[in-house]
């Protein structure tokens, strides 16, 4: 077996069923999980009509470039998002089979394992396929210390220069997961100064970039390149899904977009790891980026979901309205002396309600194989408010009444 495998954390979930294996929830309330961040709002027929539409194409093999079509679907939309972005169809945009897994593979592509020390450097809290990624391509991984009093936004001045020396590939996640922070002008700015200076490539994870509470969309990181005068977007690749944007988290369907050569050397890559997009989501995915209109929708689902859910915890609990994504990212009060699980576990018990344990999202010290430091999502609990505006504003009630049967 693959010694790397041992390396590898228990995924987040798996943490939460043990965590709750011996619960027996209160039969009197009817199960509400916010623990798991899976789109439930409904797919757009659209979508649906173009991947029924498109059966024919089970019948061929596809290519790992993607259909020009798809591409070009793919730029247009760069180009209205991003208020004209340049993003060349041909050279700067491969579709992929969701994030998740182009998170993944990107690792495998861009880190050099023969170099002594090979680091990639990631948000803590984090979304757990970066450590896993790093840590099969044979890196080690250095943990950005996040600063609370900025949304858990990275103090990225924290991080020696000997960690900036060995660092091959950087994770960013903006909108961030779980605390839903935007990263903005000055902050691209340094790191694309760092990234020239150490040779490092950055991923931005952006998959919740379409759902936000602000009247200005967030930023993204080729739009910020473009902006500061990068348009090669050297060393830069961003990912975004259609996972969230359009509720399809079944299809499996995203894209990277950003430097032509490492586009070029993680084409070449995917080649062989044989994960070229089928047809029919190919067909489902130009459906989905061309429209518009049912984005919008959804966004105000959330946007009226979370101007109900947020005042309600609030009232009882340390929480705010992010900048963006579906995640609220709340503080346990201090009658649960910090304990995260404590609270998850016996929320669970007396109210049906799942929540997720922040400190199952974070690593303690700055490196894995490091025990010194803190977890910076410990006290913290991560709720998705990704079922109907109904059942989230039930599950923040019960909340309220469970914190407030403590308290009182």
């Amino acid at each position: 077996m693959n010694p790397l495998l041992s390396r590898l954390q228990p995924y987040p979930f798996e943490r939460l069923r043990q965590l709750h294996a011996s619960v027996t929830p209160n039969p009197a309330y009817p199960a509400i999980s916010l623990g798991i961040g899976e789109p439930c709002h409904a797919t757009p027929q659209l979508i649906k009509d173009a991947l029924t539409g498109s059966l024919a194409g089970l019948a061929s093999y596809p290519g790992t470039l993607g259909e020009p079509r798809l591409r070009r679907t793919i730029s247009d939309w760069l180009a209205r998002r991003y208020s004209g972005l340049p993003v060349d169809a041909a050279t700067q945009i491969l579709p992929v089979n969701g994030s998740r897994e182009a998170l993944f593979a990107l690792a495998q592509t861009v880190i050099d394992p023969g170099r002594p020390g090979a680091t990639v450097i990631c948000p803590n809290p984090f979304y757990q396929i970066y450590e896993g990624a790093a840590l099969l391509a044979g890196a080690q991984v250095w943990f950005a210390p996040s600063d609370p009093a900025r949304n858990f936004g990275i103090d990225w001045a924290a991080v020696p220069q000997a960690v900036w020396e060995k660092t091959q590939l950087l994770f960013v996640c903006t909108p961030g997961n779980p605390a839903g922070a935007v990263m903005g002008l000055e902050e691209w700015a340094l790191l694309f100064k760092l990234s020239d200076r150490y040779g490092f490539v950055i991923a931005s994870d952006e998959c919740y970039s379409e759902i936000y509470f602000r009247d200005e969309p967030p930023l993204g990181g080729l739009q910020a390149a473009a902006q500061l005068g990068r348009l090669d977007f050297k060393n830069l690749i961003s990912l975004t899904s259609l996972s969230k944007r359009s509720n399809v988290p079944g299809l499996r369907s995203g894209f990277v977009a950003g430097d032509a050569a490492l586009i070029k050397s993680f084409l070449l890559y995917r080649t062989y790891h044989g994960s070229a997009m089928s047809p029919i989501v190919q067909a489902a995915s130009m459906a989905a980026w061309a429209d518009e209109q049912h984005v919008t929708l959804n966004r105000a689902l959330y946007r009226e979901k979370f101007a109900q859910v947020t005042p309600l915890l609030a009232g009882v609990m340390d929480v705010a309205l992010p900048d963006a994504g579906f995640y609220l990212w709340a503080a346990v009060p201090d009658v649960f002396e910090g304990s995260d699980t404590a609270f998850s576990h016996e929320l669970l018990a007396l109210y049906n309600v799942v929540v997720l344990p922040g400190s199952y999202l974070a690593r303690n010290g700055h490196s894995a194989g490091e025990a010194q430091g803190f977890n910076p999502g410990a006290g913290r609990i991560r709720l998705a408010l990704v079922a109907e505006t109904a059942e989230c504003v039930e599950a923040a009630q019960r909340i309220v009444h469970f914190i407030q049967s403590k308290v009182h």
